[in-house]
């Protein structure tokens, strides 16, 4: 059985990620990786279902052997995507679709070199600037340093495998699925192919 991918969605604030996401997500169903938190849980809340309830030391002992893809710390609470969960669904042949920052996902190539990384961009870095304005959430102050930011992040941009740029909600879906399909195909996921391929 072939593999599933390990997709990864990121760009800067004002890109459009979680839009873009719900779209794809709605056309095209991929695999749910259980995340992992050092919070307790809620009312309601089953573990392995809702999350991997775990202790901080057990998420740090995760962290130090390099199982953890991705995690960030929010309100004294680790959250983040185990490794092993993740390649159990990946190696049943489902493909999984992550939206995380700019970091994050440098993280998971560190962890999984076979992640397919897409950097979501708003059409120009003037728009970037509108859009965030536009929302009306938030003051001057933090719109410069997500601008800021963007500068960083754009320096991790050679590290990424495509681009897409966020002009219209469903071409970026269109996109996205289209990387999907064209990485299902590439020639590096049938490396013995040519062998194999005389044994039926």
């Amino acid at each position: 059985m072939k593999k599933g991918l390990l997709i990864v969605l990121s760009g800067p604030s004002g890109s459009g990620k979680g839009t873009v996401r719900a779209e794809v997500m709605r056309r095209q169903p991929f695999a749910f990786s259980v995340s992992a938190t050092t919070r307790l849980p809620r009312e309601g809340e089953r573990d392995g279902v809702d999350y991997h309830f775990i202790t901080r030391e057990q998420f740090e002992k995760r962290i130090q052997e390099g199982d953890m893809l991705e995690y960030t710390e929010y309100n004294g609470n680790y959250y983040g995507t185990p490794l092993k969960e993740a390649l159990a669904e990946i190696n049943a042949g489902r493909n999984i679709f992550l939206e995380i920052e700019v970091e994050g996902a440098m993280n998971v190539k560190r962890a999984y070199p076979e992640a397919v990384l897409i950097m979501l961009l708003p059409p120009s870095f003037s728009e970037q600037e509108r859009r965030l304005r536009g929302r009306g959430t938030e003051s001057d102050e933090v719109i410069q340093g997500r601008l800021d930011r963007t500068h960083e992040e754009m320096s991790f941009f050679p590290q990424y495998d495509y681009v897409v740029y966020n002009e219209d909600i469903n071409a970026c879906a269109d996109d996205i699925l289209s990387v999907v399909r064209a990485e299902t195909c590439s020639v590096k996921r049938y490396p013995t192919a040519h062998i194999s391929y005389f044994d039926t």
